[in-house]
């Protein structure tokens, strides 16, 4: 039987793998790397993402017997997704077409979406002092994103068409933070009745509300 030991945090980023496998369920233990205090530097955490990111999985089995996947370390967000959803079937198309629907949703969450979002809270939030500068140059790709999620909402239910996928979980969390941001999606009503549907959803739910 495959284990899998989960190396996260509670960032939109850390939170991705915790939504996915709440949905599929399949069992896993979680690691806290706390980022505030730098265990993300830490040697044995190196030692599984030589790009100290969270989050990281480790997948391995019980015994030798079994298909070996031992030792399969995994990090980048959107690859633990894609693993995850390759190794349940679930939430990820298997028809080419409808598979990159999906996927292409995931690289701009993964490309543009998390960057654009975390360098506009890193600038709000974080940075020593205020450049206004950048500050702005963030809020305005950040409000573009919204935009452009927005459209693709307007006739679908869910990011990559009717169905729900792993583009959805990758992007929730990223977008659900927008109060934290300061931001409204009041403006962005398509995106902001997918927020809605996405949070009544208990894997969602658990996921999000989880201490580490």
């Amino acid at each position: 039987m495959s284990t899998i030991d989960l190396y996260t945090f509670t960032t939109p980023n850390g939170r991705k793998p915790l939504i996915m496998l709440e949905e599929i369920g399949l069992p896993y233990t979680t690691h806290a790397i706390d980022i505030g205090k730098g265990d993300q530097f830490k040697p044995e955490y190196v030692a599984i993402n030589p790009n100290s990111k969270i989050p990281a999985m480790v997948v391995g089995v019980a015994s030798p017997e079994e298909n070996r996947e031992t030792d399969l370390t995994i990090f980048e967000s959107g690859a633990i997704l894609i693993y995850l959803a390759e190794k349940s079937g679930k939430l990820l198309p298997t028809a080419q077409k409808a598979r990159f629907q999906v996927l292409q949703w995931l690289m701009l969450q993964m490309g543009s979406i998390g960057p654009m979002f975390g360098q506009l809270g890193h600038f709000k939030h974080a940075a020593p002092e205020k450049i206004p500068y950048a500050i702005e140059r963030y809020e305005k790709e950040t409000l573009r994103l919204y935009s452009v999620l927005d459209g693709q909402l307007t006739n679908h239910t869910f990011i990559a068409g009717d169905d729900y996928s792993i583009a959805d979980i990758a992007t929730y969390p990223w977008v659900a933070n927008y109060q934290k941001l300061g931001l409204t999606l009041d403006e962005h009503p398509h995106l902001k009745r997918w927020v809605e549907l996405l949070q009544q959803r208990p894997a969602v739910q658990k996921a999000m509300t989880m201490t580490l």
